[in-house]
């Protein structure tokens, strides 16, 4: 899901996800342990899927969603980006992957369309997010269940695309306002794998500390965003060179669903079931 400049109307920044911020995974390119924390998240909702009609919002190119395709379900992944759901319905349609290109905040789907929902990495990226988790309320059945997977705002580190990060608390209560029956989880990894997040955070903030004059909060905002977009997978070539293309080891295998929650917790993982009507 791609996303005007998050300033209003519950908007999201639609100057798109770009693979740098972790969004729009790159093989060779992204940090190993942020294509698995990404796969990890998805397999953590597949684990819970039943047969039925799933609805993948934000797929990207697809590669995630089709993970989903299995007999006795329908899959439709929608993403605001043209050429994100060109790519994936070039890809995956033959495969049996429904695609289309949709607001996450206003989606073309009939409501009780879907018995389940995927929100991966997508609800930070809205100003007002409620409307986002109405929408997905709107197209669920009666006993659908939606997921939610979300940094943890004390965990997270500085990226222009995330405009509202949660703590468990109001998480939680924001989906019992649509759901019925809400759980929060979390998503975290072995300590090796923290150790490298913690690792590649710190040579980042080193890069910050560059900015003396807080230049990046004090332009505007589209500029800062621009920029971002366009020197991050620089950054990651140089500050985190040997991180990506598995020469890390880091996988999927490396995360764990968790009850026990903290601020180092890395993502918030929430089940909601039953939409309120």
């Amino acid at each position: 899901m791609a996303t005007s400049v998050g300033t209003g109307g519950g908007r999201a920044d639609r100057s798109g996800r770009g693979a740098l911020t972790g969004e729009r995974p790159m093989e060779g390119v992204t940090p190993d342990s942020l294509l698995a924390l990404h796969a990890a998240g998805y397999r953590t909702v597949i684990e819970r899927l039943g047969p039925g009609r799933v609805l993948d919002v934000g797929c990207g190119h697809g590669f995630e969603s089709a993970r989903f395709l299995e007999p006795g379900r329908r899959v439709v992944g929608v993403d605001y980006s043209a050429e994100a759901a060109a790519s994936a319905r070039a890809r995956f349609g033959g495969a049996g992957l429904v695609v289309a290109r949709m607001d996450a905040l206003s989606l073309g789907c009939a409501g009780g369309a879907f018995d389940w929902a995927c929100s991966s990495h997508l609800i930070e990226h809205f100003t007002q997010p409620e409307g986002h988790v109405a929408e997905l309320a709107r197209v669920l059945a009666a006993d659908g269940t939606a997921f939610f997977l979300t940094p943890n705002a004390p965990a997270d580190f500085e990226n222009p695309f995330h405009l509202h990060l949660f703590e468990p608390d109001e998480l939680r209560s924001l989906l019992e306002r649509h759901f019925s029956d809400v759980a929060v989880q979390g998503l975290d990894a072995v300590p090796r794998v923290k150790a490298d997040f913690a690792a590649r955070r710190a040579k980042a903030e080193r890069v910050l500390r560059l900015d003396v004059l807080d230049l990046r909060h004090r332009m505007p905002r589209s500029w800062y965003v621009a920029a971002y977009t366009r020197l991050l997978p620089l950054a990651y070539r140089l500050v985190a060179r040997g991180d990506a293309g598995g020469a890390t080891g880091i996988t999927a295998d490396d995360f764990f669903v968790t009850d026990e929650l903290d601020r180092t917790t890395m993502v918030l993982f929430a089940t909601a079931r039953r939409p309120r009507r």
